[in-house]
């Protein structure tokens, strides 16, 4: 049997031009038996790390490339991959990954803005240094150009005068100027690192290609390799991919029929049918199977760690973090006594644990940061699950305390845990920027980058596309985008799409808000939002690496001045062993700030966040009254409509409030059912005994993550692992198809313990309502002190609180 590996694939991360996520190209190599499989991206490296992942699912071998644009210049309609003269190169090894990266993000950095990559043809071979294979690329390649247009001119540029009519590839003059791009292939990459590439979609002109390009790799005794330009996993997605090269040319379908191809050419092919294909072409298939051995490993071999920090002589990273937090909680707990002898005692758990799994640099960088911000005079509170740590309120990172409110550090950090911590820090909005700006400075724009976002459809923009390119006018467009939310899914209870393409992809019982825009218009809608279209920007996770951060994963200058971004999100950087730290922006902790100082001037007490008295009476009466305009968080019509019928009486009341109104369990149906608790109109129950000890806090309606963890470990059985792998499903973008696989898991583990089906059908429907919107317990820990902070403000210092919210 022959053995074939595809070297040349385009993922949707080829924005407007691939049409299949990479771990479905994955997915469909190792179906149809390939050896191995390159993802060559168009100048970047977007799609990796998910390629990666879902191929090391299915044991299939991986290898990592991109298709570089070299002169970048205004799309053509009608073109099927971006402008410009293309050179696809593939890593050898971890090395030659490491070269690639680098050199994609200096070609982006150099340009000074965002904008298309600059590179030179004799800088990229010098990068290379011998750790990578190029290939002479597709029909935007200089060989394939050369063929087609004529003598190259000046610089390898084709000459205006060189073309050679449709048959250009046959010509003498074709042929003598692919000879010449090929030499200077090889005169610059050397002839161990040059493959011809030749690619036959069907036809006749393809045929008469490949042997004119055999003939060259023959005469300069380079190697030939067979490759499928593929642009989607199965021939079914051809439709979609056709629309999305109208929308990228800017045209509708029929304007670009004549450009586009007439079938499905650009499918994977199982090696039988490459072998059939090429088969006038001995060796061709086999070399390419070579190739992707030659080249193949596993992407985790790349992961960096964490950046030093600054620690005083004489002391390590542990001993340093011990000292501070030492510091940190004579201020903050006291002098140890037998007062405060279970705040030290957990301190030193909490610093054990920290040890053990070696991570005192994470939080000597987070107290760093903390440090700068408290230098500057910019108010900031780390959030999140960090607000279980009683090391990071000591090390002033939160002002929550979590001794005082029982909070478990192993929900911050399990010592099964595996990466590192994840601290969220918010900063005042208005001056986050210097925080960012600072942490360039300190680590360097190459060890320093803002985390991307890969921006998917929104429901307006999808149907504008879609209608554009079935051909409808402008005009109606826009009538049919404004009959939708611009927010949230297409796709409602009501309606069954199937893929686009499908002459039975109609709706059904169509929402109001749908009615009148034609099937075939909305099926392709959907089929366009289930696709990133663009990488944008986190809003504030950085990653920082001990070596260069652009070896790992290139960057690229993001729209907003000074901001370097990384090409992939945080899923994938987490995945990929990059650190993070959530840099947030919240503007409240502005206006507090801003009331402080204004205390302080007028009366001359300095208040900080975790100095605010507790538990105060009037705090209270003006939250039951709902008097909480300008109060944090709870001054939505629907927080204040809540809030009297809640009567919060004590912080915990807070925290329930903050997470209550939300998508999450508004959805779950979460609301009334805990509201009526609360007053005793309803009894206390459970859909079973075995998640009443995760539920009895909240009266038996689930609200947190962290219960929906303890349920799944006590009704299904999960260990700590899978538990903590179902919070990341409901915290990831991805999550309802993360939720979906582990489903059987579920629900065979509570069939295991007796839960009868009815229960485990309602238990597991409150789990996947917190697929896309739950609630960490310690984010709402967080956010409730600043309700409860900017509300006491409101009630003994008005003219403070009302001066902030106008400044």
């Amino acid at each position: 049997m022959t053995d074939y590996a595809e070297l040349h694939a385009h993922s949707a991360f080829s924005f407007l031009d691939g049409a299949s996520q990479p771990a479905d190209l994955a997915y469909r190599a190792a179906e149809l038996g390939l050896s191995a499989m390159a993802l060559t991206d168009h100048d970047g490296l977007y799609g990796v790390v998910q390629f990666a992942s879902a191929a090391r699912e299915v044991s299939l071998p991986t290898v990592f490339g991109s298709e570089l644009t070299l002169d970048a210049g205004e799309e053509q309609p009608g073109a099927d991959d971006p402008a410009g003269t293309h050179l696809l190169v593939l890593a050898r090894g971890p090395t030659g990954y490491q070269r690639l990266s680098r050199t994609i993000a200096q070609a982006y950095l150099t340009v000074g803005e965002k904008g298309p990559p600059r590179y030179n043809l004799e800088d990229l071979a010098a990068g290379a240094a011998g750790e990578w294979l190029v290939l002479t690329g597709c029909r935007k390649g200089a060989v394939r150009q050369a063929l087609t247009r004529g003598t190259p001119g000046p610089g390898g540029r084709i000459g205006a005068d060189g073309g050679a009519g449709g048959d250009g590839h046959t010509s003498r003059r074709g042929r003598a100027g692919a000879a010449w791009e090929l030499d200077r292939l090889v005169a610059l990459f050397g002839a161990d690192n040059v493959a011809v590439e030749v690619t036959d979609s069907g036809t006749p002109a393809d045929r008469q290609l490949v042997e004119t390009l055999a003939g060259l790799a023959a005469a300069k005794h380079l190697p030939l390799v067979a490759t499928g330009n593929v642009h989607y996993a199965h021939a079914g997605e051809f439709p979609l991919a056709s629309a999305m090269a109208a929308v990228r040319g800017r045209r509708s379908l029929e304007e670009m029929d004549g450009f586009l191809p007439a079938g499905p050419v650009a499918a994977l092919r199982s090696p039988a049918q490459m072998a059939r294909r090429l088969a006038y072409c001995p060796g061709a298939v086999q070399t390419a199977a070579a190739i992707g051995a030659e080249c193949a490993f596993d992407l985790k071999l790349i992961a960096p760690a964490l950046p030093p920090a600054n620690v005083p002589p004489g002391h390590t990273d542990a001993s340093w973090l011990q000292e501070l937090t030492w510091r940190g909680a004579t201020e903050r707990y006291g002098p140890r006594s037998p007062a405060t002898a279970k705040a030290y005692a957990t301190l030193e758990h909490e610093l054990r644990i920290i040890e053990d799994l070696g991570f005192p640099g994470y939080f000597l960088i987070m107290h760093e940061i903390v440090q700068f911000c408290k230098d500057q005079g910019i108010l900031c509170q780390g959030r999140g699950s960090a607000a279980n740590s009683a090391v990071c309120y000591a090390l002033g990172i939160t002002a929550v305390d979590a001794v005082r409110y029982g909070l478990l550090f192993e929900r911050f950090l399990a010592p099964e845990r595996e990466g590192y911590p994840d601290i969220d820090l918010d900063i005042e909005s208005g001056r986050r920027e210097e925080v960012i700006q600072h942490v360039y400075r300190r680590y360097g724009r190459e060890r320093a980058a803002l985390v991307g976002a890969v921006i998917s459809y929104r429901p307006r923009l999808a149907l504008r596309d879609a209608a554009r390119a079935l051909g409808y006018d402008i005009g109606q467009q826009d009538a049919w985008s404004k009959q939708i939310e611009r927010w949230g899914h297409l796709r409602r209870g009501k309606i069954n799409y199937l893929p686009w393409g499908r002459r039975d992809a109609v709706p059904v019982d169509a929402d109001d808000d749908l009615k009148g825009i034609p099937p075939d218009v909305l099926a392709l809608a959907e089929s366009f939002m289930k696709l990133p279209r663009h990488l944008g920007i986190h809003p504030g996770g950085m990653v920082l690496a001990d070596k260069p951060v652009i070896d790992v994963c290139p960057v690229q200058w993001g729209r907003m001045a000074d901001r370097s971004v990384l090409q992939w999100d945080k899923d994938d950087a987490a995945e990929a062993g990059l650190v993070k730290f959530d840099l947030l922006g919240l503007g409240m902790l502005g206006a507090i700030r801003v009331a402080f100082e204004e205390i302080e001037r007028a009366e001359g007490k300095r208040w900080e966040m975790h100095t605010i008295p507790s538990e105060q009476v009037e705090v209270y009466d003006l939250l039951c009254a709902a008097d909480t305009v300008g109060v944090f968080q709870v001054e939505s019509r629907a927080q204040m409509a809540t809030l009297p019928r809640l009567r919060p009486r004590r912080f915990y009341d807070i925290v329930v409030e903050v997470a209550l109104i939300r998508p999450g369990p508004i959805q779950g149906g979460s609301v009334h059912p805990y509201i009526n608790r609360v007053r005793g109109r309803e009894p206390v129950t459970y859909d079973h005994e075995l998640v009443k000890p995760a539920l009895e806090r909240t009266l038996g309606v689930p609200l947190f993550q962290e219960q929906l963890m303890q349920m799944a470990i006590s009704a299904a059985g999960f260990s700590a692992g899978q538990a903590d792998q179902l919070r990341r499903a409901m915290g990831s973008k991805r999550s309802t198809e993360r939720m979906e696989a582990l489903r059987g898991a579920l629900m065979a583990g509570m069939a295991e313990r007796g839960v009868p089906a009815e229960a485990r059908e309602k238990i597991y429907t409150q789990l996947k309502g917190f697929a896309d919107f739950g609630f960490p317990e310690s984010h709402s820990f967080s956010f409730a002190l600043l309700v409860y902070i900017s509300a006491w403000l409101k009630v003994f210092h008005p003219a403070a609180f009302y001066a902030a919210i106008l400044a």
